[in-house]
């Protein structure tokens, strides 16, 4: 007797999707011109942060392309030269994975390299081992570099000007297409591979790419075509809410998406009748922020990373950006590492990147932070913002002349401490939404607590909180902090909130001398709390 095993499809968060194994949708649908570009035999670039779909789409494309038997199409990683400073070195990994590839790949003996590469200097041998590799095939050759930025330097200069001096030699038999792909756009490959990031407007050294294409994130109808997937495999519905929460949680981030989605059916167990609400869909990004999963950890390992804080530090503030040509490249790159969105607006890329990146900021602090939340509690469930209040006043005057000197991101060190201040109180028993961007002038702060009203039912309990600076040269700032705390007040609903301004001029008083609570009136007639730290 045959026992067929039924194989049931799982959300993918570890390398490329596969048909058939794991929910995906169509690779080549991100790409809508690749295919075309490949067969017209142009150079182009695809780019992408990481884990967002990249290999997937280009070993769809290799499949495609194959698939019509009119060419030889390979997809060759370039991970293996990765930290290869040699130039040799470098290009004999990526030879030796070409091999490798085309077997792997199912290309037929026709179409592979030759047995050995031919003898070249260092300065040319890729372009000396895919002469004679086009001239063998009896297909036209479409190579598709994945991971191109893993080389660095001189290796990656090497190469590009190889690929470059190929295509432009008519005469010459070369590769019918090459598809580099990687996290960077081709404008920066110059300043990625060593080059003076001041100037990014000379000569690249891969400028015959007719195309950069970007494969974008996911938007609310295809979250819910993907995560219908696994409804009409199984039956378990996700709610409309659930898929709105995601999207929103998300922006459409594929790894988020599917690992969301996977640890709600397979970390959490939700049996398969239980629908997928968006109060599990809650749980698992409040679940995703605090385990910090490999993807998220090495999004925080770039934190310290001087371009990035030069970037991220700002925004925390609410500050402006330099208007120089260094800080246009530092943009550049913490967009193309996915933490920044692709809007006008220089802002964290998705709430659940917003959150991690300040937790990860301010986890050191919080646990130096002696509070238990139990005591900020009162009887029916609601904070007692009153004594949260004073409770940081008297510890910022404690500590904050001590940590204050001494943080890495030391523009935006007092944002930070009151954050992981919250943080500490709020532990879980409620939400943290943090507002943050370049040009804000301000950091905006909501708490959300449920509770149980006087009859019984539940609510939630709002208090917002804005955070100024002053500097030596800001000016005196409670008259727009109020503005700004009156229109964010307004915003929400509310009647009252909490204004901080922080003194950081150089001249300022001990924080013991001018640190305190008062209150002021909003230019809309609202009480409001004011904190001077």
């Amino acid at each position: 007797m045959t026992i067929r095993i039924r194989r049931v499809k799982a959300f993918n968060t570890a390398g490329p999707c596969v048909p058939g194994r794991d929910y995906m949708l169509d690779p080549l649908a991100r790409l809508p011109n690749a295919l075309r570009l490949a067969e017209q035999g142009k150079y182009f670039v695809v780019h992408a942060p990481r884990q967002t779909g990249k290999t997937t789409a280009l070993r769809a494309l290799a499949h495609e392309l194959n698939g019509t038997g009119r060419y030889a199409a390979v997809r060759v990683s370039c991970e293996r030269a990765a930290g290869v400073e040699d130039l040799a070195s470098a290009q004999e990994a990526i030879l030796e994975g070409m091999h490798y590839a085309a077997e792997d790949q199912g290309l037929t003996t026709d179409c592979r390299p030759p047995g050995r590469w031919p003898e070249a200097s260092p300065l040319g041998m890729v372009f000396a081992a895919l002469r004679a590799w086009a001239r063998k095939s009896s297909r036209p050759l479409v190579l598709l570099f994945d991971e191109i930025d893993a080389l660095a330097g001189p290796a990656l200069v090497s190469v590009l000007r190889q690929l470059r001096d190929g295509a432009t030699s008519i005469d010459t038999p070369f590769p019918h297409s090459v598809v580099l792909c990687g996290m960077r756009n081709v404008r920066d490959y110059k300043a990625a591979s060593g080059g003076d990031p001041t100037r990014l407007g000379t000569q690249s050294p891969f400028n015959i790419s007719v195309e950069s294409m970007r494969i974008g994130d996911f938007g609310l109808e295809e979250v819910a075509e993907l995560y219908g997937q696994h409804t009409e495999a199984t039956g378990q519905a996700f709610t409309g809410y659930a898929i709105q929460r995601a999207f929103e949680a998300s922006q459409g981030q594929p790894w988020l998406l599917n690992a969301l989605a996977r640890d709600i059916i397979e970390e959490m167990s939700i049996p398969v009748e239980q629908p997928i609400t968006d109060s599990l869909m809650e749980q698992a990004v409040e679940r995703l922020i605090v385990q910090r999963a490999t993807h998220l950890d090495s999004l925080v390992a770039r934190l310290s990373e001087p371009r990035v804080r030069r970037i991220i530090e700002p925004m925390i503030i609410g500050g402006t950006a330099p208007g120089d040509v260094v800080y246009n490249d530092d943009l550049a790159y913490v967009r193309d590492l996915g933490l920044i969105a692709r809007t006008r607006t220089v802002q964290i890329a998705n709430p659940i990147y917003q959150e991690t990146v300040v937790r990860a900021l301010t986890q050191l602090l919080e646990i130096n932070i002696q509070a238990d939340p139990q005591a900020f509690l009162l009887p029916d469930g609601r904070l007692d913002i009153a004594r949260l209040l004073n409770e940081f006043t008297a510890w910022w005057k404690a500590n904050g002349e001590i940590i204050d000197t001494d943080r890495t991101y030391h523009e935006a060190a007092c944002h930070l401490i009151f954050m992981a201040f919250l943080q500490r109180v709020v532990n879980g028993g409620g939400h943290i939404d943090r507002e943050y961007a370049l040009g804000k002038k301000r950091l905006d702060l909501t708490i959300r607590k449920p509770y149980t009203d006087e009859t019984g039912q539940p609510a939630i309990q709002w208090s917002a909180f804005e955070l100024k600076v002053r500097s030596d040269v800001s000016g005196d700032q409670i008259k727009p902090g109020l503005e700004q705390l009156d229109a964010y007040l307004g915003r929400l609903g509310l009647d009252t909130g909490t204004l901080l301004v922080f003194d950081r001029r150089t001249d300022a008083p001990p924080i013991t001398a001018r640190t305190g609570i008062d209150t002021a009136t909003s230019p809309s007639g609202r009480t409001v709390t004011l904190i001077h730290a």
